[in-house]
């Protein structure tokens, strides 16, 4: 009787594990840290995604990941709940090499946003780029 007790617990968490290693989003707010072809991939798939550029305009006009938007780093706090105004939308951010795309994600996760993700820096990005 005690091995049932003890292995159906078990047996309970081994099949509730997310094992398909996909990413969910979460209605907690969370920064995830994702690389540039994770972010190709959920552009490819997704329907709807905020693609956010937090460079300044001058790095913005060399060169960009076709799509993006740009609201620089340190305009998130003043500029974001006006032109992301949904919370839960995809938000897929980058810098130059990592930094303040990192800094940014983290800023908007502490502004409610739920589904932000940092792929780091668009020298990293193997894919196309505009001017």
């Amino acid at each position: 009787m005690w091995k049932r007790i003890i292995l159906l617990p078990c047996l309970f968490l081994l099949c509730s594990c997310n094992t398909d290693n996909k990413i969910e989003a979460s209605a907690e707010p969370v920064y995830r840290r994702i690389t540039a072809a994770e972010a190709y991939e959920m552009i490819g798939n997704e329907k709807t995604f905020i693609l956010l550029d937090v460079r300044t305009m001058e790095e913005h006009q060399e060169g960009r990941i076709p799509g993006s938007i740009l609201i620089p780093d340190f305009e998130i706090e003043s500029r974001a709940e006006s032109e992301l105004p949904d919370k839960d939308a995809l938000i897929l951010v980058y810098c130059r090499s990592g930094r303040r795309s990192q800094s940014a994600a983290i800023e908007l996760v502490a502004m409610g946003y739920t589904n932000v993700y940092d792929f780091g820096g668009i020298t990293d990005w193997p894919f196309e780029i505009e001017n």
